[in-house]
């Protein structure tokens, strides 16, 4: 199965710290994946996801998408940002428009996209996030769930062949967390791959096809759940079974 996304030994260091995030991360994804993340706080999962869009510039290493080296430039952004959409963990950081349907409709307009297309984008991605009832409404006025699903439907309307999420299901209610993963299933049965940031060890064994587990800034595997938790020594970094 060829990669369509691939992080090449990257290292990183915030600015201000002493203490590098990435320390040769290296990671191949695939098309029509569930992948969670797994790993210890501190031990680089987001700051790999910031990696993938091209939100941080890796210090040393490479990441490709389709085999190209990501162009650091506003032309290579806009192509990979196109392509591999993020979901924050918080979803204020990513809702910023007055209404919600002004929200969603701002990545499809970014993107140059026609009115048109920008339309029927935004009802797809309400339509599949069942917001459609919510796209008047204002964005300060959601709950937290609605917020979720907001965002979410921001980064699906701009079509990204990879998605990635960052701890979004944490805190919701079981309804909720329900309705967002039968969104991510969804989305991989037409081709897309869902990779999840986690510390849900019983969302990693049972909706993962993939699992991938970083410590102190490095991917130390990469494999089915079931070979991840029969390792002894990744079950004692992970913590307790679920």
């Amino acid at each position: 199965m060829s990669a369509l996304l691939e992080f090449d030994d990257l290292h990183y260091t915030f600015p201000g710290s002493a203490i590098p995030a990435l320390r040769g991360a290296s990671l191949s994804i695939a098309s029509g994946q569930r992948i969670a993340l797994l790993g210890r706080n501190g031990a680089g999962k987001s700051t790999l996801l910031l990696h993938a869009n091209g939100i941080l510039r890796p210090a040393a290493g490479q990441v490709r998408l389709d085999s190209a080296p990501l162009e650091y430039t506003r032309r290579g952004l806009l192509r990979v940002r196109r392509q591999v959409g993020l979901v924050f963990q918080n979803p204020d950081d990513q809702l910023f428009s007055a209404s919600v349907l002004q929200d969603i409709s701002f990545g499809p307009i970014n993107m140059g996209l026609s009115l048109a297309e920008v339309r029927r984008r935004v009802a797809e991605a309400a339509d599949l996030c069942g917001i459609s009832n919510l796209l008047d409404r204002p964005t300060h006025a959601l709950s937290g769930g609605q917020k979720s699903l907001v965002a979410l439907a921001g980064v699906l309307a701009m079509a990204p062949r990879i998605l990635l999420v960052d701890e979004t299901t944490s805190g919701l209610d079981p309804w909720m967390r329900h309705q967002i993963f039968a969104i991510f299933d969804r989305l991989v049965e037409q081709g897309v791959t869902v990779l999840l940031a986690t510390h849900d060890l019983t969302v990693a064994r049972q909706w993962a096809d993939t699992v991938v587990v970083m410590h102190e800034g490095r991917v130390i595997a990469s494999a089915p759940p079931v070979q991840v938790f029969a390792d002894p020594d990744l079950r004692a970094l992970l913590g307790p079974a679920p």
